[in-house]
């Protein structure tokens, strides 16, 4: 369980460089500029510019640290592609505290049967093998920070076989899986700790997605679920590694 109440201390992320995907709206949008404003700088990535420009913004006026825009459109990403981000944030930081995978591709829900070839592959791709690939790619660079943390946000689905979640919920149970393998072959360097993250029912644009005609204004906010993504990232969590919060 993560802890309740908690409250981030304000420099908690000082001079850490946490890369965020699904920069540009919903909960990666909230996750970074709360990251922002708790001193990192973040590198915003998504397929959007103008939505990540209004990102920028948000931390700006937030009175966060000064982000970075990376735009790179995950479903048709190629692994040179990943490889040239892991490039990038090491010249241009010299460093990778943190990724934090909000990145997500989902139309509505519908029978496996159902599901159009292309549409299952762009899931797959979004949901799981970009998180996989840029993992990877930087994990060379998160080794060398002495306190890394990747969070991959999982649902509900990732976690139990549930009907109609097609691709979607397939993906997140690879997720999960993969966050878990990753904690056990990282269990020689404790500088390194992987975990997932089950956001509950928010009020987003994923989520309306998938019940249009649901009562948006009874949800939280995005915002709501940030102290918890602070305690992932930041150093108070050291030590809790392989876990699905």
């Amino acid at each position: 369980m993560l802890p309740e109440n908690y409250q981030p201390a304000a420099g908690l992320l000082n001079d850490r460089v946490i890369l965020i995907t699904g920069a540009g709206d919903g909960l990666g949008k909230a996750a970074a500029v709360a990251c922002a404003r708790h001193g990192a700088t973040v590198v915003l990535l998504g397929r959007t510019v103008k939505k990540l420009e209004a990102t920028y913004d948000a931390i700006e006026q937030a009175g966060g640290r000064k982000p970075a825009i990376y735009p790179m459109n995950l479903g048709g990403a190629s692994w040179n592609d990943h490889g040239e981000l892991s490039a990038t944030l090491s010249r241009e930081f010299g460093r990778l505290d943190g990724v934090l995978h909000c990145a997500a591709h989902f139309k509505a829900f519908s029978r496996l049967q159902d599901i159009e070839p292309r549409e299952w592959i762009e899931s797959l791709q979004v949901n799981l093998t970009a998180a996989f690939a840029i993992t990877s790619q930087c994990l060379p660079l998160l080794e060398q920070s002495p306190d890394a943390s990747v969070v991959f946000c999982s649902d509900l689905s990732g976690r139990e076989p549930k009907a109609f979640h097609g691709a979607y919920g397939v993906a997140k149970a690879g997720l999960e899986n993969l966050s878990r393998a990753w904690a056990l072959e990282t269990a020689d360097r404790p500088q390194l700790r992987f975990n997932s993250f089950c956001p509950p029912p928010l009020r987003t644009g994923l989520r309306l997605k998938g019940y249009p005609g649901e009562v948006t204004g009874n949800l939280p906010t995005a915002d709501s679920a940030t102290p918890q993504l602070l305690w992932l990232l930041g150093p108070d969590s050291r030590g809790s590694s392989g876990q699905a919060f």
